[in-house]
């Protein structure tokens, strides 16, 4: 489910930068400095775009080759073009004018990639289509040159010299760990990625993701720092961590945008973004707003005020997605390809709620207000104690926050191991992480009374998502161990390393005799968490699991 309109945005503070002047869009052939056009050098297409922007892609295998911004080049390091995933082969590469834009295309096989300039602007527009797995297309990577920008936010590995996990994540001498999977964000959590100067801004604008997979909390790499340059990233998918199938065909666009150091203008946006201009391009797999519907809700009851809800739509073909207010639960979801639809609502990131809705071109399929049975949530189960909230994510626990942006090696992570008393800051002293060969044991203490005590009781664990089939398995008192659950359907690779707790949410449900607990209410009872699987390795990639709410009913 990707990007639309009405969904909350959280964005890194830039002041806002006004567009260069535009050039005079002269239509010809040639480019210069200050005529809108286009030349072969050869070797290259060479685009000026009547700004202050001339770019070149190779008539090769449709690499950008070259970013002149201003007359200072950024394109490229350690040798390296930008490009689709680590680049295509021999390509059969095309250019026309057609008035005001230049269309770039790229033909590899059956993939299809397009460059797109507008006269007047310091944007370049890219679509890719993406027909089968015959090409291993997941990404876009713009290559920047080193020196340009300085970075050292989370994703940045450029003071980090330290190798700790495969190749990827890294740790400074202070102890503080750095990774380009370290990003923070959702995808609906930002629209664009890059750097400022102050002076010159360099982004990528996403696309609103509707071939991509994974939903709106899917997190992935959105830029790194290293030694000898930079990369700013479009992930068409990403295998890691994924919790759906890749979808294909046309994505886009997404847009290189260069500005004079403010953030790049909210008409890129995805959700804001009109390209009408693209309509006769005669783009593969594109669909114009007339063949696109929109979905909205009058409203959503049985919501718990307190937690934001997001709505969803997903199909094999595409996903989309948008925010209930959170004065009613309205929602509108706009730009939606015609098909039948599963429609999920989320409070946080847990389903508690699941329809279908079909959108047809042209028109808005209004839903009746979406009533969310209590017997959804289960938060509304009255409880002895809980830790945590059922929200889908691990969040209050201990170094929650820290992992999305840092490995639990780190430095600034709190000790993962500690028993839990309940009443005394349960939450924050849980991990919101288990490990096998780390944590696993962990206590909770807490207390019955005689009448709580006579009664059997249903412990529930929830888990966002588990690594190398890691679940967990509870004793009560040393006297009564659960059986063995059966691992539920998680992604196959790494997770809780690399910034991501998203997996599919899970809930394990234990039913515990009363002949478990103790009968003298003044003692505490001992509830042991252990983690169990045959796979996995040792230390953070032993077995584990990221919890969501543990509780203990009524």
């Amino acid at each position: 489910m990707s990007g639309s309109a009405n969904r909350p945005v959280r964005r890194r503070a830039f002041v806002l930068g006004t567009a260069a002047a535009a050039g005079t869009a002269a239509l010809s052939g040639t480019a210069s400095a200050a005529a809108f056009g286009w030349s072969d050098d050869g070797s290259n297409y060479v685009v000026d775009t009547g700004a202050n922007l001339v770019f070149k892609v190779s008539k090769t295998n449709g690499d950008l080759t070259s970013l002149v911004y201003r007359g200072t080049e950024y394109q490229g390091y350690d040798g390296k073009n930008s490009h689709i995933e680590s680049g295509l082969g021999t390509s059969t590469v095309s250019i026309r004018q057609s008035g005001s834009t230049i269309l770039i295309s790229v033909a590899y096989g059956t993939l299809r990639h397009y460059y797109a300039a507008r006269s007047g602007e310091n944007n370049i527009y890219l679509w890719t289509n993406k027909a089968d797995d015959s090409v291993s297309a997941t990404r876009y990577i713009l290559r920047v040159k080193k020196g340009l920008f300085l970075n050292d936010e989370p994703d940045s590995y450029t003071y980090a010299p330290t190798t700790i996990e495969a190749s990827d994540v890294f740790a400074k001498p202070d102890g503080q760990t750095r990774s380009k999977h370290y990003s923070r964000l959702r995808v609906m959590d930002y629209d664009y990625t890059g750097w400022t100067t102050g002076s010159v801004g360099l982004w990528i604008v996403r696309s609103n993701h509707e071939k991509a997979s994974g939903g709106p909390f899917y997190r992935s790499l959105l830029r790194h720092r290293s030694a000898d340059g930079g990369g700013l990233y479009e992930i068409l998918y990403y295998g890691q961590n994924q919790t759906e199938a890749q979808r294909f065909g046309l994505q886009g666009p997404y847009v290189i945008a260069l500005t004079d150091g403010g953030a790049p203008s909210s008409s890129l946006f995805p959700g804001t973004l009109t390209t009408s201009w693209a309509d006769s391009l005669g783009i593969s797999g594109y669909v114009d707003a007339s063949g696109r519907g929109r979905v909205a809700g009058v409203g959503i009851s049985g919501r718990n005020t307190a937690y934001p809800y997001t709505v969803g739509i997903a199909n094999s073909s595409a996903q989309y997605w948008g925010s209930a207010r959170s004065s009613d639960g309205w929602f509108s979801i706009g730009g939606v390809l015609p098909g039948t639809y599963t429609l999920t609502v989320h409070k946080g990131e847990l389903a508690v709620h699941t329809t279908s809705v079909t959108v047809t071109a042209g028109s808005t399929t209004t839903l009746n207000t979406l009533a969310i049975p209590s017997s959804n949530d289960p938060g509304n189960a009255t409880a002895i104690w809980r830790i945590g909230d059922w929200n889908g994510t691990p969040s209050g626990f201990k170094n929650a926050d820290l992992m999305t942006y840092a490995h639990p090696s780190d430095v600034r992570a709190a000790a993962w191991t500690g028993n839990v008393v309940i009443g005394s800051n349960e939450t924050a002293s849980f991990p919101c992480y288990l490990w096998k060969d780390v944590n696993s044991g962990i206590l909770v203490y807490f207390r019955l009374t005689a009448a709580q005590a006579a009664a059997a009781h249903t412990l529930r664990i929830g888990v966002t998502t588990a690594y190398a089939n890691g679940r967990p398995q509870v004793t009560v008192n040393d006297t009564w161990t659960s059986a063995i659950p059966s691992p539920p359907t998680q992604p196959n690779t790494r997770s809780l390393t690399n910034g991501s707790y998203r997996g599919n949410n899970h809930t394990f449900t234990y039913s515990v005799p009363a002949s478990a607990w103790k009968t003298d209410n003044s003692q505490y009872n001992v509830l042991r968490i252990d983690v169990v699987s045959g796979s996995g390795t040792t230390g953070y990639l032993s077995a584990g699991t990221a919890i969501d709410a543990i509780d203990l009913l009524a």
